[in-house]
């Protein structure tokens, strides 16, 4: 049994079990977050595709921890003009244990 659902503008697949790396969530560690939009899901009886949510479907997960990515380099150059700019950027994010999918 799988389900895709949306959360942070991306989408993913997952299963019961599956560890995801997400954009930042508002959540404490230990906390159990619900995934309400539940764009398809995959089970026993068959494949049903949400227009475009799942109403009686949801995924539950639990914060395992916060942190941040590697970073990411950003270099602006413009040659003859002797201009260089150099900053970089480590986005944040939350990784999730997905504990249920309940339809």
């Amino acid at each position: 049994m799988y389900a895709v659902i949306k959360t942070g503008g991306k989408q993913y697949r997952v299963q019961e079990g599956d560890v995801l790396k997400i954009e930042k969530l508002e959540a404490e560690t230990g906390e159990e977050v619900v995934f309400d939009q539940v764009l398809a899901l995959s089970n026993e009886e068959g494949f049903e595709v949400g227009r475009p949510y799942l109403n009686n479907a949801i995924v539950l997960g639990k914060v395992l921890e916060h942190g941040k990515n590697k970073k990411v380099i950003v270099f602006k150059y413009k040659p003859k003009r002797r201009y260089r700019k150099k900053t970089g950027h480590r986005q944040p994010y939350t990784r999730v244990r997905i504990e249920n999918i309940e339809h």
